[in-house]
């Protein structure tokens, strides 16, 4: 989609049809083909989906924020971060004719949209540190092997690599609790 995300933010918070539908036809079967590939089927995707518009109404709806991304990521991110608190739920969920769900519907929300939260500010600050370190964690992120970090950004040795990880995600950290809003969201 190429308009303006917040803009679009705000047609789906006041319930447009039409740019819901747009959404459905243009980013659902992005969300559809993660969820098959990782284990659900087309009702999970379904629902995940759902979600994340419930989500991102509720959370605009409170405190309207800004999508620095594009709108298909932003949507991405979320349905993966939520299905896979789905799947990690799944797998510690009691196998029982008598199940409780341990979560309501809207603790679940609440935990989701400040999962989101947590990690806009974790992109953010890693944006915002050094070029250098930024390359290298997200290499570590992607769990390459130190020899090929070595050999791919020209370090002497893996020693080196795991010293300069170490100041860059120390660095990192640093960014994110003198934010504001890491303390905001540490508190809830």
């Amino acid at each position: 989609m190429q308009e303006n995300p917040s803009d679009i933010i705000k047609e789906i918070t006041v319930g447009n049809r039409a740019v819901i539908r747009k959404l459905y036809s243009t980013i659902f079967p992005k969300i559809k083909s993660y969820v098959l590939k990782n284990n659900g089927n087309v009702e999970d995707a379904e629902d995940i989906f759902q979600k994340v518009l419930i989500q991102i109404i509720a959370r605009y709806k409170t405190k309207p924020f800004v999508i620095k991304s594009t709108l298909d990521g932003f949507l991405y991110i979320a349905a993966a971060n939520l299905w896979k608190r789905e799947l990690n739920k799944r797998k510690n969920r009691v196998t029982n004719t008598n199940v409780f769900e341990l979560l309501s519907e809207e603790e679940d929300l609440t935990l989701s949209v400040l999962e989101q939260e947590k990690w806009e500010l974790f992109q953010e600050m890693l944006n915002a540190i050094s070029g250098n370190c930024k390359t290298l964690l997200q290499l570590f992120f992607k769990k390459t092997p130190y020899k090929k970090i070595v050999s791919q950004l020209g370090y002497k040795s893996d020693n080196v690599v795991r010293q300069r990880i170490f100041n860059c995600k120390s660095q990192l950290a640093k960014a994110i609790q003198n934010d504001t809003r890491y303390k905001e969201l540490k508190e809830l």
